[in-house]
């Protein structure tokens, strides 16, 4: 069967789409190469590209889209086998913000877009995701323990911090969402851990969720659906998400609550996206595997508003075999 977006439009307004439909971030460099074919050596686009040939090989219906040139510049913060939320942080004063790089949204390399539009196949649209978000880049400019104290210590220069990222993801989105080869946009900024928010909601809905507000905002007034890509509990701020007006949710955790659980619970309110658990992927048999997704499009096929997927990405980690019968379930009837 072939591609078409109108099937994910039906599930972000919580509609039952004509077929089962696929929903995922991001894959791996592995699988990218598997089904997108060799990668290119021009490195401005090749990467795009094969995303683009990989997304649409395995029966999605966009596939999503980095702007080449924006991001929020920081310190190292990478390790061999972890991610440092204390290091590499520009910003500690009022002297360093001013300072700081600002990235020009007007000049990313808003080319890559119209040309990545000219190649995709009929019926497949773009979702356009962000270089991180509000929360995420303030943490990378500031540091996370430092942004804790900061928040309290210095609550003028904290907010100084999240309007100079979120004015940016604003206008980035307002005009990402406005091109006609882009079909929604993700919001995608990890909130919290295992059993909280990163920051106390309060602190939350000072500082970051005004700028979330105003990004959803923007991508709807381009008449496109916002999707919001948040690891970590939420249940402290639901009632904010939901409030935002954001059309579909996307990262769920079985040790914090299992997507049939906020299908359950949530699923009236907002699209629910993906949320097989990578940790039951890496672990489970793929006859496992297909009874879990099939039992999920089973609850879901009059109801609608879900599209099937892992609970956050697939890194490298997680068997090719596992993936495939993942979304085997969907393509083996297509």
């Amino acid at each position: 069967m072939s591609a078409c977006f109108d099937n994910l439009l039906a599930v972000l307004r919580r509609e039952a789409p004509s077929r089962p439909t696929l929903f995922e971030f991001f894959l791996n460099q592995r699988l990218y190469e598997r089904f997108g074919g060799p990668p290119e050596a021009e490195p401005r686009l090749g990467g795009q590209r094969l995303m683009l040939r990989a997304f649409a090989a395995l029966g999605y219906d966009y596939a999503t889209f980095g702007l080449p040139g924006f991001g929020f510049p920081h310190g190292e913060i990478h390790h061999a086998a972890s991610i440092s939320q204390n290091e590499g942080a520009l910003v500690s004063d009022r002297a360093s913000l001013e300072r700081y790089p600002w990235p020009d949204v007007d000049a990313a390399d808003w080319a890559a877009l119209d040309e990545i539009a000219r190649e995709l196949p009929p019926g497949l649209k773009l979702i356009a995701a962000g270089p991180c978000g509000v929360l995420e880049n303030a943490i990378n400019l500031v540091g996370y323990e430092a942004l804790c104290l900061l928040v309290y210590d210095d609550p003028a220069l904290a907010e100084a911090v999240f309007e100079g990222i979120g004015a940016r993801l604003e206008q980035f989105y307002a005009r990402a969402a406005a091109h006609p080869a882009v079909g929604a946009c993700i919001v995608n900024d990890d909130w919290g851990h295992k059993t909280q928010t990163m920051l106390p909601p309060a602190i939350m809905r000072r500082f970051a969720f005004p700028w979330h507000r105003r990004c959803v905002a923007a991508i709807h007034a381009a008449a496109k659906p916002a999707i919001l890509h948040s690891c970590g509990a939420r249940h402290e701020v639901m009632a904010d998400i939901l409030d935002m007006g954001l059309d579909g949710l996307h990262s769920y955790e079985d040790g914090i609550q299992p997507v049939e659980a906020a299908y359950a619970q949530w699923g009236g309110q907002i699209a629910i996206l993906g949320g097989i658990d990578v940790d039951f992927l890496c672990r489970s048999t793929p006859p496992q595997i297909k009874a879990r997704c099939q039992a999920m499009l089973d609850a879901s096929a009059e109801r609608g508003g879900y599209a099937l997927g892992s609970g956050n990405s697939i890194p490298y980690y997680v068997p090719d075999e596992s993936y495939l019968a993942m979304i085997g379930t969907i393509t083996a009837t297509r």
